[in-house]
């Protein structure tokens, strides 16, 4: 039996990787990797390492997480080495918690490499910190993409009331009822919002409004994308420092 390494492969530049993570890619025999990791990794891995994608995006799975967890639990049966490498973090809504549970059900030896999330890497090359003295002094990341199987949303709205950032992931199609909500439990149609697609790479497009506003503004943006609401999103004139410069 081998060993899994969930690893988080951060937000897409490829510079923004661990070097924990670098290293297991380069000594993996298979890679399970999904749509938001940089295709670039691949590239480090040792000849003959296998490649096995895994990749979900809106409407088009390649397969369901149960397929995947035991995709990852019959490689670990195969090989010595497993890289599951998973966008951004793996625990930051990426299922690692899940795929973790499945493997240790199994009595299959598994290691967490966290990774940069772009709920604060993709605001900070947008010029936005999600914390500012004076401005924010919290931030709250919650996902955008809630399964539509579900009777009642697990999102605590009305909790939202005085949080100072919120960063919204996998929300883009969601926008036009995240824009509603907000405005619903009391925020201003005036307050800022972003929305930052394709963060940290060099395709990365900041598009920002208002609540009242930013459902017209960023119609035309590509995923994956994420939204950032607070009053942070105003310092981006200021510190914006990435696009240019890609």
């Amino acid at each position: 039996m081998g060993k899994v390494y969930l690893t988080g492969a951060g937000p897409g530049d490829i510079e923004l990787m661990t070097v924990k993570a670098l290293r297991v890619v380069k000594e993996a025999d298979v890679i399970i990797y999904d749509r938001l990791a940089n295709p670039e990794i691949l590239e480090e891995a040792k000849n003959g390492c296998e490649f096995v994608y895994v990749g979900k995006e809106d409407g088009r799975h390649i397969m369901p997480q149960d397929e995947i967890n035991e995709v990852i639990y019959q490689n670990a049966i195969k090989y010595e080495n497993v890289v599951r490498l998973k966008g951004g973090d793996p625990f930051v809504f990426g299922r690692g918690g899940e795929e973790a549970l499945y493997l240790q059900e199994r009595d299959v030896k598994f290691d967490i490499i966290p990774g940069i999330t772009s709920a604060i890497s993709a605001p900070a090359y947008a010029g936005i910190p999600v914390t500012h003295r004076g401005v924010a002094v919290s931030f709250r990341v919650v996902t955008g993409h809630e399964s539509p199987n579900k009777k009642v949303s697990q999102i605590p709205w009305d909790n939202f009331k005085t949080d100072d950032t919120i960063v919204f992931l996998m929300g883009l199609h969601n926008l036009p009822k995240i824009s509603a909500k907000l405005m619903e439990i009391g925020k201003d149609a005036d307050y800022p919002v972003a929305v930052i697609s394709k963060g940290t790479t060099k395709e990365q497009s900041v598009v920002v409004g208002t609540l009242e506003n930013i459902v017209e503004k960023a119609k035309n943006v590509p995923t994956p994308a994420l939204i950032v609401v607070g009053k942070v999103v105003l310092l981006r004139n200021q510190l914006k420092w990435f696009e240019g410069n890609a």
